[in-house]
């Protein structure tokens, strides 16, 4: 199933539309500021962004340039009471791929959002190509070179997180309150002993690294 987060300041629009895509097959998490959807960002791995445009704070056009430095390949349509031919030219500009003009039709959203995940090839699979390295969300497989790479679930959960994000630091806190249990009695510095051995599994890896942010936690950096 699809995940899409709902960025609408408008807490009517914003149920409606959340509710509409849940019931169409998709799930739909839905945010009334750009902050609330980084903190969302950080905590789910969406497939598709759907955001207003006039938002209290952060606007729409700052929250897509920030999300296109953490994600260039996230289908981001505008949904956008703003019907002028400059705001749609700084939209496609600071890297949305679709607009539309509110009132917004339902059924229209619902076709607009499939056909963006089909161009993205979300739709047939969720793969990450780093060179000569792939993951595959939906097998849950790494290869590299053709070779698999064998990771456990929660490693191979680590990475992509890291690789979706290129760039992006995320804290040992984070990746804990992730992919560990609420109960777990781990520390934070477990997640140092799977870096360590993710490292360890992908020593042939030239595509990319990752790399320790002294003080904070992580980063993959793309080569």
């Amino acid at each position: 199933m699809f995940k899409i987060l709902i960025v609408e300041d408008d807490p009517d629009l914003n149920r409606t539309v959340c509710s509409f895509l849940n019931q169409s097959g998709y799930e739909a998490t839905g945010c009334l500021n750009a902050n609330d959807a980084y903190d969302a960002m950080y905590e789910t791995m969406f497939d598709m962004i759907v955001s207003d445009i006039m938002m209290p704070g952060i606007d729409g056009f700052e929250f897509v340039k920030t999300v296109r430095t953490l994600n260039e390949d996230i289908p981001i349509l505008f949904m956008t009471a703003r019907d002028d031919f400059a705001s749609k030219q700084k939209g496609y500009r600071v890297g949305v791929d679709d607009y539309m003009v509110k009132p917004i039709d339902l059924d229209e959203l619902f076709l607009r959002i499939g056909a963006l995940l089909r161009r993205a090839k979300i739709a047939s699979s969720r793969k990450l190509e780093i060179g000569s390295f792939i993951m595959d969300a939906d097998e849950h497989t790494a290869y590299l070179n053709d070779e698999e790479i064998q990771l456990t679930m929660r490693e191979f959960s680590l990475l992509y997180k890291l690789l979706s994000y290129p760039k992006k630091t995320f804290t040992r806190t984070q990746l804990m309150d992730e992919f560990w249990d609420a109960d777990t009695s781990s520390g934070p510095r477990t997640v140092d002993v799977y870096m360590t051995k993710l490292r360890n599994k992908l020593a042939d890896c030239d595509d990319f690294e990752i790399v320790t942010v002294h003080g904070l936690g992580y980063k993959a950096v793309l080569k």
